[in-house]
């Protein structure tokens, strides 16, 4: 079919990366740091088996018929009582649960972005966010980030200048450079927030994760203009394939999403939210988070410990307190997609970090550890660093 005949805003689009990725890293013997996959050990396939069990028994005839757009009744409650405890202002007005938070992000971009209008996204950025603003035609523009995530002295220029529908972030554990905005400027953005009139959409997947640091508190907590969308997932601390996310907001943007979530998907599959509202009841979420961060803090640490033994000396990266990845760099000349063709011919696959700009930055990489197991970290990341030397000797 002659790319003329679609639509204008899918002219010229390319797939997502990272999905496209995927294939490439599921050949037999490849060692895959490429996707943002929990790990499957962090599956507690047992006792989702038997919330299935129980709730289809005990209340089918619902669980099995069409349900209310904004979401299962009995995951709503709980998942209020939930937010309030961590100081969330919020009623079932101000709440919608998505299938995954990428479809609060689709669902926002869709109530309010004409084509034309300017979205604020950070630098790098979250690869699926910058592909649905490009679906709705939006004009992106950007704001550099450094250890701290959005520079937000930056952005006041940016404001001032473009007059945004939206600004995106991800401001802890930020996808995919793992960074988290501080205290002192999570306050300096909401003062900015008070002077504008701009939506900021909060984007928090990896926020459960930490494993060192200080917690920082949710930026929708601290902003005071009632400006801020919050979206949350249950995909990395119960599983991604139940695709359960949610967005809290402005009762009136709510309303808008939930609108455009009609003519979507109707409604996220009520099994699914209905075995999340069990984790609920049973008091167990908060136990199984734990475990699920000791693992992960296991393998985060023993994933660096491998690139220092390794990675050359020209390679730098961060250090994560939380989330899924390591955000390395190259020197400037190199172009992390020739290394990531050298890497694959040795059985190991990342994500080239070009992908995550509006504008070009050939020389990053994103690394996920949360999936591989230890061994794997073993042999993909000696090789991944003979990949490496062999492309800067």
């Amino acid at each position: 079919m002659e790319e003329s005949r679609f639509a204008k805003r899918m002219q010229g689009m390319k797939g997502n990366a990272i999905r496209e990725l995927l294939s490439v890293s599921q050949q037999p013997g490849m060692i895959s740091f490429a996707g943002g996959l929990p790990s499957a050990e962090t599956f507690d396939k047992e006792t989702v088996a038997e919330i299935a069990s129980e709730v289809l028994i005990q209340d089918g005839d619902k669980i099995l018929q069409y349900g209310s757009t904004e979401g299962y009744a009995p995951l709503r409650e709980e998942l209020i009582k939930y937010l309030q405890k961590d100081g969330f202002n919020i009623s079932h007005e101000n709440l919608l649960i998505t299938s995954g938070a990428q479809q609060g992000i689709d669902l926002v971009a869709k109530a309010i972005v004409n084509p034309g209008d300017v979205v604020v996204v950070e630098s790098p950025s979250y690869l699926a966010a910058l592909q649905i603003f490009k679906t709705y035609e939006a004009k992106l523009v950007v704001v550099p980030s450094d250890e701290n995530g959005m520079v937000v002295e930056e952005l006041e220029n940016v404001i001032k200048k473009h007059n945004p529908k939206i600004v995106y972030s991800v401001p802890t554990f930020q996808n995919p450079s793992s960074v988290t905005m501080p205290l002192n400027r999570r306050k300096e953005l909401c003062k900015l927030l008070d002077k504008n009139e701009v939506v900021f959409i909060e984007d928090n997947p990896y926020g459960d994760l930490r494993y060192s640091g200080e917690d920082q508190p949710k930026i929708y907590n601290l902003d005071k203009s009632n400006q801020t969308l919050y979206l949350g997932t249950f995909s990395k601390i119960i599983s991604p394939g139940l695709r359960v996310g949610f967005a809290v907001g402005e009762k009136d943007l709510i309303t808008k999403m939930r609108i455009g979530k009609q003519g979507t998907d109707v409604q996220t599959t009520t099994l699914a939210q209905a075995i999340i509202a069990e984790y609920f009841k049973r008091n167990i979420l908060d136990e199984h988070i734990e475990s699920i961060k000791d693992l992960y803090r296991k393998k985060r640490d023993y994933f660096l410990k491998k690139m220092d033994e390794f990675f050359p000396k020209e390679v730098k990266w961060n250090y994560p307190e939380g989330g899924l990845f390591v955000w390395a760099e190259l020197p400037e000349e190199y172009d992390t997609k020739k290394l990531f063709e050298i890497a694959i011919s040795k059985k190991v696959a990342f994500v080239p970090g070009q992908s995550f700009f509006v504008n070009d930055k050939k020389n990053c990489l994103r690394l996920n550890f949360s999936n591989a197991t230890f061994e794997e970290m073993d042999q993909g990341i000696e090789s991944l660093g003979k990949a490496i030397k062999e492309m800067i000797k």
